[in-house]
C-alpha cells in the first residue's frame, strides 16, 4: 500500500518515541504489555498526542469497543478482520488526519493574525462580525466614523480576510478566542 510503517514493542516505548510530523494513525490491539490499549489512547489525549487511533482485538466486547469509541477511536475492529476492512480504516484515519492538520494549522494562523490587533482593532472586529455598521459601531465606542473605518480595514488587512464574509468565518473558527468588549454588543 506504500504506507510507512513504525512498530513499537508497548505504549511506553511508543509514548517514549520521537513522532514524526506526519499525517497517520495508530493501529493499537487492545491488550498490549503494560499500559492497555485503552490506557495509552487515554494518555495520548493527556499528552495532546492527536493521531487517530484503530483498535483491532480478539478480546473485545461492547462496552470496551463503546468507550473507545467515545474517546475518539477510529475504528474497533474485532479478530478475525479482513485485511481491507483495516486498510480502508487506516485509509479513513489518515484522512482525517490529514483535514486535522490542515485545520491546526489554519487555526494558528488566524491565532497568530489576531495577536497583531491592537485591542481597539479586536474591539471593531467583535463589533463588525456582529453586523454593526461603522456608525453604529462609532457610537458605541465613542469616536467618529471616519475612525472606524481606519480601525475596520487594519483588521481587514491584518487578518488577510478578502471579505466581510471571511472575516465573520475566520470570527467563528476564533470564537472561544474573541471577547466582546464589557457591555458592547448589538442592541436589541
Amino acid at each position: 500500500m506504500g504506507l510507512e510503517v513504525q512498530m513499537f514493542p508497548s505504549g511506553q516505548k511508543f509514548l517514549a518515541s520521537q513522532l514524526p510530523d506526519l499525517p497517520g494513525c495508530v493501529v493499537l490491539d487492545v491488550r498490549l504489555p503494560g499500559l492497555s490499549g485503552l490506557d495509552l489512547q487515554q494518555e495520548m489525549f493527556a499528552r495532546d498526542i492527536q493521531y487517530p487511533i484503530i483498535f483491532i482485538t480478539g478480546h473485545g466486547d461492547i462496552p470496551m469497543s463503546v468507550q473507545a469509541m467515545k474517546a475518539g477511536a477510529v475504528e474497533f475492529l474485532t479478530k478475525p478482520f479482513r485485511d481491507q476492512d483495516l486498510l480502508d480504516a487506516i485509509t479513513l484515519a489518515i484522512r482525517r488526519d490529514r483535514g486535522a492538520r490542515k485545520d491546526r494549522a489554519e487555526l494558528s494562523d488566524l491565532r497568530r493574525h489576531l495577536t497583531s490587533l491592537t485591542p481597539r482593532e479586536r474591539e471593531v472586529m467583535t463589533l463588525v462580525v456582529t453586523g454593526m455598521l461603522n456608525k453604529q459601531i462609532a457610537f458605541e465606542l465613542g469616536t467618529s466614523e471616519k475612525t472606524i473605518k481606519v480601525h475596520r480595514g487594519q483588521v481587514m488587512s491584518k487578518m488577510q480576510a478578502g471579505s466581510l464574509a471571511e472575516l465573520v468565518h475566520m470570527a467563528d473558527k476564533l470564537a472561544n478566542e474573541i471577547t466582546s468588549p464589557a457591555g458592547v454588543g448589538p442592541k436589541s
